[in-house]
């Protein structure tokens, strides 16, 4: 069973638009993980001149040598020092730019990037095969015979996506999702705006009783945040149309890897036997620290 449109919860792609809730999980976007491109670093130690071509002479040029018209009249017996100090100067000046080149190819990666580290992780050809989900099996036994999933693979971004439907043993629909998204950033690292992007959740929406939540959480990577949010009624009424949904995402980044591991379940009452956000909360968990582990195999 393919997952099908959901253009309200946040999702697993990093930058897409607050989901609205109640509404099933949405296909995987096609852009790139984390919005508009970051800019190359500027090179301070490139060299630059009017015009853009090589430098003048009479602006960066050696003096004319002693002799040559608009040359200044160098002393008697001076003629050879002068010319000696001419080519002393330009060879530590030469020497003093090779090194400050040098010490900035270091200190901006060689190309004036910053790319991050991925800490051993790799690209998959089908996230559907290396995610562990099976912390979701004893509440959902049955599988996904059709899960959505692709990868690309791209010089920048790496990014690969798996989505199944959850079912019950005696259930003949899905009543939940599981998504995770796991990307590669190659060339600009997800750092500066991961955090903001994921504590935004927590702005979202005017009622508090339904906006997302938003924790941030240990042992996963370099930084993690827990997104959840429940909308079940506390009781059931006579209204068939009382329900809500239960989500929770775990949103992780590790040097050049961010993923997200999500679970949904929708049009939940009250009183149905379906798991507490508590629950979904240590699934996905546990799903996170095995899929991780699986992507640097």
């Amino acid at each position: 069973m393919s997952t099908p449109p959901q253009p309200g919860q946040p999702g697993p792609q990093p930058y897409q638009n607050p989901q609205i809730p109640g509404q099933p999980p949405a296909q995987p976007p096609t852009g790139g993980g984390y919005g508009a491109p970051v800019p190359a670093q500027h090179n301070p130690y490139a060299q630059t001149s009017p015009g853009f071509g090589p430098p003048q002479p009479g602006y960066y040029g050696a003096p004319p040598a002693p002799g040559v018209p608009g040359a200044p009249p160098v002393p008697g017996g001076a003629g050879r020092s002068a010319a000696g100090k001419a080519v002393l100067w330009a060879v530590v000046g030469a020497a003093v730019a090779s090194a400050l080149w040098a010490g900035g190819v270091f200190v901006l990666g060689g190309d004036g990037s910053s790319a991050p580290s991925l800490h051993g992780y790799k690209p998959v050809k089908d996230l559907c095969a290396t995610a562990d989900l099976s912390a979701f099996d004893e509440k959902y036994p049955k599988g996904d015979d059709d899960p959505t999933k692709y990868v690309s693979d791209r010089p920048a971004l790496v990014q690969m996506y798996c989505s199944k439907g959850l079912e019950q043993e005696d259930s003949t629909a899905s009543t939940g999702y599981v998504s995770v998204e796991a990307d590669l950033h190659r060339k600009a690292d997800p750092a500066p705006e991961f955090e903001d992007h994921w504590r935004s959740f927590g702005d979202h929406g005017s009622d508090p009783d339904s906006n997302y939540k938003v924790t941030a959480v240990d042992g996963f990577g370099d930084e993690a945040y827990l997104i959840t949010q429940d909308t079940v009624p506390k009781s059931s009424g006579s209204d068939s149309s009382d329900s809500g949904d239960r989500t929770v995402v775990l949103a992780v980044r590790d040097g050049g890897l961010t993923m997200t591991l999500s679970w949904d379940i929708y049009s939940v009452e009250a009183d149905d036997d379906e798991p507490s956000l508590d629950q979904g909360t240590e699934w996905v968990k546990a799903a996170a620290r095995a899929t991780m582990a699986n992507l640097k195999k």
